[in-house]
């Protein structure tokens, strides 16, 4: 039997606040493509999430997020930025650190404790 056919994959990502995580994923640079009062989806690189207004500790600090990017410096510089605004306490942003798959990543916590990768590879 054939394998049916699927035209996208997307992810319900938790939020601990919703309005703040719909604006902090704006301000990282994701479009904001719509949203009712506890579902929004957001796009970066043509991939699309959900953002859900729910939220299990457990789940956010274990949740994930990889974005392949030309530049995790870039990343970095913008992530800093954000964060020194103090409009999320709660951010977190690590330097971009070689890791032992070849990928350059900066790390980037957002509001409720998801991670985010934001992985340069040199030859892509």
């Amino acid at each position: 039997m054939a394998t049916p056919t699927a035209r996208d994959v997307k992810f319900f990502v938790p939020t601990k606040d919703f309005e703040t995580s719909v604006a902090f994923y704006q301000d990282l640079g994701w479009k904001l493509n719509w949203r009712e009062d506890k579902l929004a989806e957001v796009e970066l690189a043509e991939a699309r999430f959900f953002l859900q207004d729910f939220y299990a500790k457990e789940w956010a600090e274990n949740f994930m997020v990889y974005v392949v990017v030309d530049s995790a410096a870039d990343w970095y510089q913008h992530a800093k930025a954000m964060l020194e605004t103090g409009r999320y306490p709660s951010m977190r942003v690590q330097e971009p650190k070689l890791e032992p798959y070849g990928a350059t990543v900066c790390y980037v916590w957002d509001p409720c404790g998801v991670l985010l990768h934001f992985a340069e590879f040199p030859n892509r």
